[in-house]
């Protein structure tokens, strides 16, 4: 390579300054002089606007990413930390929700028939004319008095305005504030003077940042928007950590504050007067009146810590998280995280099933709580009482019986009609795997079967090392003691993604056999929009003192 050569390969590599580098000594040389150094500075040139464009291109690219994924502004921007209840809804979310949203339902022939929205369609247009159908502000037209000025978000609250009761409120997200404020005048004129109106329609708004806030008064409105000013919802501390436990952002936001608690206890004390001399009112485990005590109701309600949950799409299915204050649940629902251990181990093809984890005492825990709602009676008494009723020692059976976790589950091929018409319960896949002690859990049912009129085949049993299947069926039973393979299958992973670490579980497959197509009950348009579906799945589970909850209904 000749030193021109070697020159101009450096300049083409060197886009980062004007000037040429020499290899070796790495001294600046000047550009060559003539016709060949007039083509190196327009390289040189282009090079530098090249990367200019590549930069800008990157930029531009990475914003238009995050505008795809972001949720953008959210209704709880204008609104106060004094909200109590909240609800939102976004009809434009980030371009993966919508996609995965469309793609997720547009596999429904119903769907495509009625609906029949596309990725560009306007939602907003699509909810006023449904709204418009049925006769109310018939004159308005979306195009010129909605459409110029509605957002795509909006929501509804109720805020604590500091009379005794909250104030109802909704939000809308505004584009233009003067067509939005012109737009809703003619709104109300229209409502007032429809269905028999007088013309003087009740409500009032304000519209401040791109929201309008919608009221019962002005004085309310304008309230609500000087609090939010101070101190939004969006940057409450309470807010943000009962959104964030709930998950990604979706199409639906739901919260609940720790002082809706204090405001429904308030409620509820309030009409303590109306209970007086209601000294029976609730029936006791043995069928007598137990008094009447809402104390521990209102002390529940008092020390609720709060509440969130989202709706979303992911992966072709439709997801609600739930993140909430256990409550008193809290000691029954500590420690057990064996929900799906026994659920995973069941026939491949089991068509539905529950499976739950227990901790130590969980029975005791859970009488305490029943005790502590119904008024006369304390754990212990209550526990006597139940365990004269059956036969058992109570809570020791009880918590033998259930082992450490244990899955009821249904196979396939289950028929209702068979079931009904079983006399012993032969043929009906249906029974009880739990994982314990089966020395000791059959001791328990020894106890029980006698009580069962004539119906102790339901109580048959077969055990294989720590494994028991208790059931009506000898040959589901069999299935049962085996690794049936159910947590390796896809509909598994897919609709019950947080088994391992979950308290509980419901497990539903709509694939397994034909018994989702029998309700359908020979209608071919039922049967076409039942086909769609794959499966359901509930987990929960308790974790840092929140309890979550994921329901999920998948699709092929």
């Amino acid at each position: 390579m000749d030193d021109r050569s070697a020159n101009d390969a450096w300049g083409i590599l060197v886009t980062n300054s004007p000037e040429y580098l020499e290899s070796g000594s790495g001294r600046p040389i000047p550009p060559p002089s003539g016709p060949s150094g007039g083509g190196g500075g327009r390289r040189t040139a282009l090079i530098a606007v090249g990367s200019v464009v590549v930069l800008a291109g990157i930029g531009a690219g990475a914003w238009a990413a995050w505008s795809f994924f972001a949720t953008g502004p959210q209704p709880a921007e204008a609104l106060p930390a004094s909200t109590v209840v909240y609800a939102s809804i976004d009809l434009d979310p980030s371009g993966g929700q919508k996609i995965e949203a469309l793609r997720t339902l547009r596999k429904f022939p119903a769907f495509k028939d009625h609906i029949g929205l596309e990725t560009d369609d306007d939602i907003r247009q699509r909810i006023f004319e449904e709204i418009q159908g049925t006769g109310a502000c018939e004159d308005l037209d979306y195009g010129d008095d909605v459409e110029p000025w509605l957002g795509d978000r909006m929501a509804v609250a109720a805020v604590d305005t500091g009379e005794d009761t909250p104030s109802p409120v909704f939000v809308l997200q505004v584009t233009d504030e003067d067509r939005a404020d012109q737009g809703m005048a003619k709104i109300k004129e229209c409502s007032a003077d429809g269905d028999g109106g007088d013309g003087s329609a009740e409500g009032a708004w304000t519209i401040h940042d791109g929201w309008a806030l919608l009221g019962e008064t002005q004085e309310i409105v304008d309230g609500i928007a000087d609090d939010a000013a101070d101190t939004s919802l969006s940057d409450d501390e309470e807010y943000q950590s009962w959104t964030d436990a709930a998950g990604d952002a979706g199409i639906a936001t739901f919260y609940v504050a720790p002082e809706a608690g204090k405001l429904f206890a308030d409620s509820l004390n309030g009409l303590m007067p109306l209970t007086q001399g209601l000294d029976e009112a609730v029936p006791g485990p043995t069928g007598e009146l137990a008094p009447l005590t809402p104390t521990e109701v209102t002390t529940a309600l008092e020390d609720f810590q709060g509440m969130a949950a989202t709706v979303r799409f992911d992966d072709g299915s439709l997801e609600l998280e739930l993140a909430a204050d256990p409550g008193t649940s809290q000691d029954a629902l500590k420690d057990a995280d064996r929900g799906g251990d026994v659920l995973a181990t069941l026939p491949e093809d089991t068509a539905a099933a529950i499976g739950i984890g227990f901790a130590d005492g969980w029975f005791g825990d859970l009488m305490d709580q029943v005790s502590s709602q119904v008024g006369g009676m304390s754990a212990d008494e209550l526990l006597d009482e139940l365990s004269a009723e059956s036969g058992l020692d109570l809570p020791d059976d009880v918590e033998t019986m259930m082992g450490d976790s244990a899955a009821l589950a249904l196979g396939s091929d289950f028929d209702l009609e068979t079931f009904v018409n079983s006399a012993d319960g032969s043929g009906v896949p249906v029974g009880l795997k739990v994982q314990g002690d089966p020395d000791a859990i059959e001791s328990v049912l020894d106890k029980l079967r006698p009580q069962m009129g004539g119906a102790e085949s339901a109580l048959g049993s077969d055990s294989d090392g720590d494994v028991i299947a208790i059931g009506p069926d000898g040959d589901y039973r069999e299935r049962l003691l085996d690794d049936g393979g159910l947590g390796d299958s896809d509909v598994f992973d897919n609709v019950v993604r947080e088994a391992d670490d979950a308290a509980a579980v419901v497990f539903v497959n709509f694939d397994a056999g034909d018994w989702l197509a029998g309700l359908a009950e020979d209608d071919p348009e039922v049967a076409d929009n039942l086909e769609p579906l794959e499966g359901l799945g509930v987990s929960a589970w308790l974790e840092d003192g929140v309890s979550h909850a994921v329901l999920r209904v998948t699709t092929d």
